[in-house]
Formats: C-alpha cells, sequence, structure tokens
C-alpha cells in the first residue's frame, strides 16, 4: 500500500496527544494535513479566560510548522450547539447526565469534522485517541463483511489501560470507523511525551485537558445557566433506616439473593471509593482483576449468581430490578413552637426517622448521581453525596459516606430504541444472554456483568454492586478488550 497517496486529515487540537499522531503520520508517509476545529464561540463558560481555544489554536499551528504539514482551521459552532449542546441542555433539564465527548466524537468529530475534510480531499480523518483499529474476521478466518460488502472492522482499547479512550468512541458506526486512524493506539503516555520532546514540538510539555473536546474547561453550571433557570430547592439527607423498609429496595436485596446459591447473600453495597482507589485497597489493579481471556466476554471469573436462576427472571422483574429507589414516600411536615423568653411563634420540620433537610439548591437540574462537589454541605464526619434528583419536586437526595446504600445499584436497563451495536454481526437478539466486561464512565476498570436482552430492554446485571449509576450516561460493553456496542442509561 503505497501511503503517500493516502490523504489524512488529523484534528490537531493543540495537545501532545494528537501532535505526536501527526507526527508519527507524516513520518510513515501520508499525505497529512492538520486541521483545528473551533466548537463553541462563548468565552464566558471557560474557566481560563476568554481565550482559551485561540491558545490552543497557535499551539496547533506551531505544530503543524513544526512537523511540516499544511494547518487549516473550521468554525463548527453552529453543529456543535444543535446536535451536542443542545442535546445536553433537554438532558439535564429531564434530570440524566449526559457525555458531551461521546456526542461530540458521534456528531462532529467523525461526521461534520470528516465532511469537510473529505471535501478538502481527505480520505481519513485522524485523532489522538488512545485506542486501536483492526480488520474483524469471521469464525473461519476471512475478513468480515459489513451487509453491503464493506470491510467490517474492530474498535479496540487502547495498550495502555490507564489512556484507554475507546469509550469516547462508543458510538460511531463501521462507516465512521472505517474512515478512523489511531496512530498512537499501541504507545502508552509516557513515550507519547518522549516523542514529542525528542521531536520537539511546542505542546511536548502542554498539560492534557481537562475539559470538553474542542472547548475547554468548561464551568458546568454557567453552561447550563445559558437554557436552565436556577430555582431553589430542599436538599434532603436520606438515613439508613429507610432502608429498612423501602419496598423497591427490599426487592432488590430479595431478588438479588434469589439468584445466589444457596445459603448465600448478595453484596448490596460496594466498597470501591472511586476509580483509583478503594476502601480495601490502595491499588485499583488489586481490586478490579484484570479479565481472563478464556473466560467468556474476557471476565476475570464466574458470575457469582446462579446462571439458571439469571435466564428464568422475567421481564417485569428484571425491569423493576433496573430502576432506581424512589425517595418520593420521605415527607416532611411542620410544626409550630414557642422559643426564647419571649415565646416567639416559630415552625420547623417535624423529625423523620427516613431523612432530614439539611440544606438548599439552585436547580436539581445542576446535581448529578455520585456527585460530591459543589453540595456545599458540612457538618459531616464523612463526604455526602447525591443519591437522585427528583425533577418534579426539585429535590436533591444525598447520603453520607462511600457505603450509603444509595450509592449502589446492581442491575441497569438500556431502552431498545438506543442500543447501538458498533459490532452489528454480534448483536444480541431477544431472550439472548451474554457474559461481557462493562463500564458506565471513562476510566472506571471493567466491570464482570451479565447481559441480558428482552423486548423490553437490554440489561446489564452486574458480578458487583457499582457505585453512581447515573441516568444518561453510557454504558459501554467489550468482549475482552474489543468495544461491541453501548447506550445511554435509562432511568
Amino acid at each position: 500500500m503505497d501511503k503517500s497517496k493516502i490523504k489524512v486529515c488529523i484534528g490537531l487540537s493543540g495537545g501532545v496527544d494528537s501532535s505526536v499522531a501527526a507526527l508519527l503520520l507524516k513520518r510513515e508517509g501520508y499525505d497529512v494535513f492538520a486541521m483545528f476545529m473551533q466548537n463553541w464561540d462563548n468565552a464566558d463558560v471557560t474557566l481560563h479566560g476568554d481565550c482559551e481555544w485561540e491558545e490552543d489554536r497557535f499551539v496547533a499551528e506551531m505544530v503543524a510548522r513544526k512537523i511540516g504539514i499544511p494547518f487549516y482551521f473550521v468554525n463548527l459552532s453552529k453543529e456543535y450547539r444543535s446536535r451536542v449542546a443542545d442535546y445536553m441542555f433537554d438532558e439535564y433539564s429531564k434530570g440524566r447526565t449526559p457525555n458531551p465527548d461521546v456526542l461530540c466524537n458521534r456528531e462532529i468529530k467523525f461526521d461534520a469534522f470528516l465532511k469537510v475534510a473529505e471535501k478538502m480531499g481527505a480520505d481519513m480523518v485522524a485523532t489522538g485517541h488512545y485506542c486501536r483499529k483492526d480488520r474483524a474476521m469471521d469464525p473461519d478466518g476471512t475478513p468480515a463483511e459489513n451487509a453491503d460488502g464493506t470491510p467490517m472492522y474492530r474498535l479496540l482499547a487502547g495498550t495502555d489501560p490507564d489512556k484507554d479512550q475507546s469509550y469516547f468512541l462508543c458510538q460511531l458506526s463501521q462507516v465512521q470507523l472505517a474512515k478512523a486512524l489511531f496512530p498512537i493506539g499501541e504507545m502508552d503516555k509516557p513515550e507519547v511525551r518522549r516523542i514529542a520532546k525528542e521531536a520537539d514540538l511546542p505542546s511536548a510539555e502542554k498539560k492534557d485537558s481537562q475539559g470538553i473536546c474542542f472547548i475547554g474547561k468548561v464551568d458546568l453550571p454557567t453552561f447550563l445557566k445559558q437554557k436552565l433557570k436556577p430555582s431553589e430547592g430542599f436538599v434532603v439527607e436520606v438515613y439508613d433506616h429507610f432502608y429498612s423498609h423501602d419496598p423497591q429496595y427490599l426487592f432488590e436485596k430479595r431478588t438479588l439473593d434469589s439468584l445466589m446459591p444457596q445459603g448465600r447473600e448478595a453484596a448490596m453495597v460496594t466498597d470501591y471509593v472511586s476509580e483509583v482507589k478503594s476502601l480495601k485497597v490502595n491499588d485499583i489493579r488489586e481490586h478490579w482483576v484484570m479479565g481472563n481471556p478464556e473466560n467468556e466476554g474476557g471476565c476475570s471469573k464466574p458470575s457469582p449468581f446462579c446462571m439458571d436462576k439469571v435466564s428464568a427472571l422475567s421481564d417485569e422483574d428484571l425491569f423493576r430490578l433496573s430502576q432506581p429507589v424512589s425517595y418520593s414516600s420521605i415527607v416532611f411536615e411542620e410544626e409550630t413552637f414557642r422559643s426564647g423568653k419571649h415565646h416567639v411563634k416559630k415552625t420547623r420540620w417535624k423529625d423523620n426517622p427516613d431523612g432530614k433537610i439539611i440544606g438548599t439548591h439552585d436547580g436539581a437540574q445542576f446535581y448529578t448521581v455520585g456527585q460530591h462537589k459543589g453540595l456545599g454541605i458540612g457538618g459531616h464526619k464523612d463526604p455526602v453525596f447525591v443519591i437522585a434528583n427528583d425533577m418534579e419536586k426539585n429535590l436533591v437526595y444525598v447520603g453520607e459516606g462511600h457505603l450509603h446504600k444509595g450509592l449502589s445499584r446492581s442491575c441497569l436497563r438500556l431502552s431498545p430504541d438506543e442500543v447501538h451495536w458498533l459490532r452489528p454481526d454480534l448483536a444480541m437478539e431477544p431472550g439472548e444472554m451474554r457474559r461481557l466486561r462493562v463500564r458506565i464512565r471513562y476510566r472506571q476498570p471493567l466491570q464482570d456483568a451479565t447481559l441480558l436482552c428482552r423486548r423490553n430492554g437490554l440489561y446489564v446485571l452486574f458480578d458487583e454492586p457499582q457505585r453512581g449509576i447515573t441516568p444518561g450516561q453510557f454504558a459501554v460493553w467489550y468482549d475482552c478488550d474489543e468495544l461491541l456496542g453501548s447506550g445511554p442509561i435509562a432511568r
């Protein structure tokens, strides 16, 4: 293959990853040009001032000049606003938490941006994602094809588990994947930094971006308040007593216990603190065992549940098992009392063993399950986390401590019309059950799970309870290191 005849457009962001990707493409002999995209034109919502994207563009242009490739600029702010930002506003208004970077890749980088690049003669689009791509093979060893006869491709996790970014590409189609190149997918971050330094690239020492792709570090509340109006409501702390009588929680406990071997109880609370910490150990790799290719889907171990019992669950039981606990039954009544020597008449909330009103917020839509920062709530020994929000009543429910029962769930559901198979030939049919590895957010170590395809949705039953299952976020499933499909978590 004569690579000099393949014209590649690299999405150059000004960061070290896309810079090294561009350099490698040039060294391999491709006909390369760079293009920087502007995705947002409102500087009021960024945290670093009004010219952050301009600084990134300046660095990107210097990188292109250093490598010796043409550099172009395209403003996709209009497309981003209509296809990503408006979706974000709508999702947050419904109490769901979308992932803008997943949408940006599907709608902008590998669609709007790709179309601009193709008009400029590009055959392929390259990015600095840490992931890999190769040809899919049929069981007989021949190259697999799509229904239209085109080659079928696999999307694989990056070889560096600490930087794998395949999650962000989980909504790509086979058509989009066919046009994609990921030059640094076989590398780890230190090697990328080393190559950048040796080549004296202007981005070699640039810190990794922590913001939304091609926008920058965004003040999310300010961003959302462009469309969503603040509205003061109560913050309710939920006590452990609530779970002793809540019908939904008791149903989950009873159902999960029924799936276990006789005499064993199912775990209801996870013990991990974050993607890099556990309450038991310091090294995340000791807690989440790496996958085992000899097991179905690469799962690290067999399921703790009896598979025949899992398979026998009805659609109705699975649906209910996937539903989050509702806290609407916790109500508060006011009472009057007299205070002080003058017996001034005042009002207060009656004590409730299930919970307590502990503060106010500026809008339930601005808070997400698992959130800790930004609550402004003190007076607790352990951290306080959001466990649910009620959009109709404008209430935010919180719980104290990493082991709070409201933080953990074992089952989630994806609506049938929102399930996306990047490998359509491996899509599950109603009634089918498979063991695969799943993550529900970027950087989460892959979790062993059982997927059940039913007519009323695709269900994910995790081997261990999961912290912060958040409606709107994408659940992504893998067979060993191949990403097979994804979909937004239903409420």
